[in-house]
């Protein structure tokens, strides 16, 4: 994949991220698994684990990632973010460092209080959500600030709503980044 292909949305996320060399990653709706080849550069012993219910969007992350599905930095799984989907996908009692989301619906269209409970029971110790999002139309209507803001404010109340904390991350516009811990 060349540099410009990788949109600047997830460029700023993945740095966000601040991956170590060792983290365990979860991502959640890791579509064709751009992300999943950022992260995989800067693990060595770490590993991701990437999730979307789409199998088209995994087959193609998987054929985009089989460098570091083959030396196992990556796994790749058809499966929906709830337990019984992880459960089924072979990752219970499985936990991460970090777990992620790149524009996911998940927690600015609802209360995702099941979702968030799972992720808090997958979160090894000193663990994080962190979710980051691009507004869509923003920049096209002129409305970015308070599109931003409204993300802001949905996902901040969700995440606190489900016994979470949530910092806010400034990146630059148009993403906006949420960072939550149980």
């Amino acid at each position: 994949m060349t540099g410009s292909a990788v949109p600047e949305r997830i460029r700023q996320a993945v740095a966000a991220l601040d991956v170590r060399a060792d983290d365990r990653l979860l991502e959640i709706g890791c579509g064709g698994g751009v992300a999943v080849g950022l992260v995989c550069a800067l693990l060595t012993t770490g590993t991701i684990t990437a999730v979307d219910r789409s199998a088209t969007a995994t087959a193609r992350a998987a054929r985009r990632n089989a460098g570091p599905v083959g030396d196992g930095r990556a796994t790749i799984v058809t499966a929906a973010f709830t337990e019984p989907g992880l459960s089924a996908a072979g990752l219970a009692g499985r936990r991460f460092d970090k777990i992620f989301a790149i524009d996911v619906n998940l927690f600015w269209t609802g209360p995702a209080r099941a979702e968030l409970a799972l992720a808090a029971h997958l979160l090894a110790p000193g663990g994080a959500l962190h979710a980051f999002y691009e507004p869509p139309g923003g920049r096209l209507d002129g409305r970015l600030e308070e599109r931003l803001d409204e993300l802001t404010a949905k996902v901040t109340g969700t995440f606190e709503a489900g016994g979470f904390t949530a910092e806010v991350l400034r990146l630059p516009a148009p993403v906006v980044g949420i960072v939550g811990r149980p």
